[in-house]
C-alpha cells in the first residue's frame, strides 16, 4: 500500500475515533441508566405571573362597604373610620374625615410626638417615666405635667401643621383630652410614626410604638380586635363621658397592625354611645370585618408569562 493509501486508512481510523469518543461509546444492551431515565422524565413548568385583578377588587371593594354600612346601621350613635394597608397601599373609610370625634386619651400620643420633636436630644430627666405611664397606663396626671411642657394647645396646633394633620384641633387650656380630630388624621400620624416625618427620628419612632405596643392588657381592647393569631398590634385608645351631649360615652381607637404581607393602620372614632362598653363593642366588630376582609381588596390573578420573541 502507498503512502497514500496508508494515510486514507490512518484518517479513516482517526476519524471514526473521534466520532466515537464524541458520540460515546455505550453500546451495551440492557434497561436504560436510572440517571438517564430521570433526565427524560423532567418536566418544565410553565411560566406564570401574578398580577393585580382590579375588576375583583373592585367588586370585593363594594361587598365589604355594604356589609359595613349594614353593620353601622344596627349601631347607635356616630361611628366613622379610615384605614390604610401601607403594604397593599388599600384604603378604606366611612365619615373619614369627619373632624368632629373627640380623642380624650388618644390625644396621649401627640402629645409624646411634640415632646419628642422639641428634646432633639432626648426626653428630659424624669419625662421617659411620664410619657411611659401616659401611654401604657393612660396617666391623666402625666399628661397633664407634658401637655404644659409642649406648650399646651399652641404647641400642639405647631406640631399638627408639620404633620399634615388639619383635621385635628387642641383642646382649650389646660384640656388636651377635648382635642377633636378625624379618622384620616389618625392615620396620618400613624403614617408618621411608621414612614417618618414631622421632625422625629427613627429612635423617636421606635419609642412612641413600642410603649403603645406595650399598653395595659384591660387597655388592649379596640382595633387590635383586626390582628390575625401572631400579629404585632401598637394602639392607643381614648374614652369619655360626655355629661353634656345627653350622658353619652366617646370611645376611640387608633393603631398600626403588622405581619405577613401587611402593614394596616386603622382608626374606629366613635360617640354618641350609651356607655364606654357599648362603643368598645362597636369599634372592635367594625374592626374585625376590616382586618379579614381589607387583604381581599387588593386580589391578584395568574396569567401565562409573554412569550420569548424569536431569537
Amino acid at each position: 500500500m502507498g503512502a497514500t493509501g496508508r494515510g486514507a486508512v490512518l484518517a479513516t481510523a482517526l476519524l471514526g475515533f473521534g466520532l466515537g469518543a464524541g458520540c460515546g461509546t455505550e453500546r451495551a444492551v440492557g434497561p436504560p441508566s436510572p440517571v438517564a431515565s430521570a433526565r427524560a422524565r423532567i418536566i418544565v413548568a410553565p411560566c406564570v405571573l401574578k398580577v393585580a385583578d382590579p375588576r375583583a377588587g373592585r367588586a370585593a371593594r363594594a361587598r365589604l362597604l355594604r356589609d359595613i354600612d349594614r353593620y353601622l346601621a344596627g349601631r347607635p350613635g356616630r361611628i366613622v373610620f379610615a384605614a390604610h394597608d401601607l403594604v397593599t397601599g388599600v384604603r378604606l373609610g366611612r365619615g373619614e374625615h369627619e373632624r368632629g370625634t373627640i380623642t380624650a386619651s388618644g390625644a396621649k400620643v401627640d402629645i409624646l410626638a411634640r415632646l419628642l420633636v422639641l428634646r432633639r436630644t432626648g426626653p428630659a430627666a424624669g419625662e421617659r417615666e411620664l410619657a411611659s405611664r401616659m401611654i401604657r397606663e393612660s396617666d391623666n396626671a402625666a399628661a397633664d405635667t407634658l401637655w404644659g411642657r409642649v406648650g399646651a394647645g399652641g404647641g400642639m396646633s405647631g406640631f399638627y401643621r408639620r404633620a399634615g394633620m388639619r383635621e385635628t384641633t387642641p383642646g382649650p387650656s389646660r384640656f388636651w383630652g377635648g382635642t377633636t380630630t378625624s379618622p384620616a388624621d389618625r392615620i396620618r400620624l400613624l403614617t408618621v410614626l411608621a414612614r417618618g416625618g414631622a421632625g422625629l427620628s427613627a429612635a423617636d419612632r421606635r419609642l412612641v410604638l413600642g410603649l403603645m405596643s406595650r399598653v395595659r392588657p384591660e387597655q388592649a381592647w379596640g382595633v387590635s380586635a383586626a390582628a390575625r393569631p401572631g400579629d404585632r398590634v401598637a394602639l392607643k385608645n381614648g374614652w369619655t363621658p360626655r355629661p353634656f351631649v345627653r350622658n353619652t360615652w366617646a370611645v376611640t381607637s387608633y393603631g398600626r397592625i403588622t405581619g405577613p404581607g401587611r402593614d394596616l393602620l386603622l382608626s374606629v372614632q366613635t360617640d354618641q354611645q350609651a356607655g364606654e362598653g357599648q362603643g368598645i363593642q362597636a369599634i372592635e366588630g367594625l374592626a374585625r370585618l376590616v382586618g379579614t376582609r381589607l387583604a381581599g381588596l387588593a386580589p391578584l390573578r395568574s396569567r401565562p408569562c409573554a412569550a420569548r420573541a424569536a431569537a
